[in-house]
């Protein structure tokens, strides 16, 4: 695994494993991100892995309240569902970039 990438895999690790332990793993992948992007260590396409994974965790968090709030609707249950399988996507095919050691085309996207 190349050192350059490990920070990047470990965000996206605790950002898929955050529906187990309640949501922690992101909101620490969330300050690792902001430290990272801002230490000016890592590359400008490294940098693009981290805006995305910020994203990520705000517009997922966004989502997730409003699941929340409208579960008594039950309408809430699918915008859940909806926001768990969003985040796997993003989490996945931001992997692919990274081991491709690409940058992430747009990470300023709400979608893929």
């Amino acid at each position: 695994m190349n050192d350059e990438t490990l920070t990047a895999k470990i965000i996206y690790v605790l950002f898929l494993a955050s529906p187990v332990f309640g949501g922690i793993t992101a909101l620490i992948g969330l300050i690792i991100a902001y430290i990272q992007i801002g230490s000016g260590s890592g590359s400008s396409w490294l940098d693009s892995h981290y805006r995305f994974q910020i994203r990520t965790f705000w517009i997922g968090l966004l989502f997730f309240s409003i699941g929340a709030l409208t579960a008594i609707l039950l309408i809430g249950y699918l915008i859940l569902l909806f926001v768990l399988i969003w985040l796997i996507i993003r989490c996945v095919v931001g992997f692919r970039y990274l081991n491709r050691s690409q940058a992430y085309p747009a990470p300023a996207s709400w979608l893929f």
